[in-house]
């Protein structure tokens, strides 16, 4: 099986001074791999909910909740190309890109931003991505929360959002919730998913950007409580 991703010049110029792309040859084998094989023989039941709020058309901006390195497999799975035909781009810290981890992530599309000052061409390039309509993925609370805290979003997705509106994209978020029967997954366990209803940026700044988040943590929180009572648990957060 062979993937074949036609990017526009612009884009493309941008995408080579973040990332390699999607390699024909790492993603599929990477699909089979993590899905066919890892997934399905690591965790007994995995479970999607609220598939029909996932937009197949336009610009997409997923928001999930980050509870596990699990997250980012269980996201391909349930809103990747056998499910959508496009790809998850997801944006990720630059920590995350060092090492082997790094390297295969820069084949898969993943592409790197710095949490405190992020460069003008990763902005540039995630707002490209929307612009041509494809499916980007922000985890909006910063960093994998192990605990049972209530979700504390950081401003970087809603200015995205923000960003993307002001150049006539009309972004769709979509709050995603991740739930484990177990805090830290184990093998022969559950795991599910939860795809809420889509979102839209209203008004531009760091008010409306305060007021988007608080909508969208409440709509995650929703989303990861489906999740975790479809695996048997109940998150205590509110």
């Amino acid at each position: 099986m062979e993937v074949i991703v036609q990017v526009p010049s612009a884009l493309a110029n941008r995408e080579t001074n973040l990332c390699l792309g999607i390699d024909p040859f790492w993603s599929p084998l990477a699909m089979v791999t993590t899905q066919d094989i890892v997934l399905r023989n690591y965790f007994r039941e995995r479970i999607v909910l609220g598939i029909h709020n996932l937009p197949l058309k336009g610009a997409v901006l997923l928001a999930p909740t980050h509870r596990a390195r699990w997250d980012g497999l269980m996201l391909t799975m349930a809103a990747g190309r056998r499910v959508t035909d496009r790809d998850c781009r997801f944006m990720v810290t630059r920590t995350e890109m060092n090492g082997l981890q790094g390297w295969f992530l820069e084949r898969l599309g993943c592409f790197p931003v710095d949490q405190v000052r992020p460069s003008l061409t990763s902005l540039r390039f995630a707002i490209d991505l929307m612009i041509e309509g494809q499916q980007l993925v922000v985890f909006p609370e910063g960093r994998i929360n192990r605990t049972e805290k209530p979700i504390r979003l950081k401003q970087g997705l809603a200015r995205l959002a923000q960003l993307a509106e002001v150049k006539g994209v009309d972004v769709q978020v979509v709050p995603v919730g991740l739930g484990y029967s177990n805090m830290t997954p184990k093998p022969f366990s559950k795991a599910a998913i939860c795809f809420a209803e889509p979102m839209k940026v209203e008004g531009f700044g760091r008010k409306a950007a305060i007021s988007f988040n608080t909508a969208l943590a409440a709509s995650m929180h929703s989303a990861e409580q489906a999740a975790l009572m479809a695996v048997g648990r109940k998150n205590k957060a509110t």
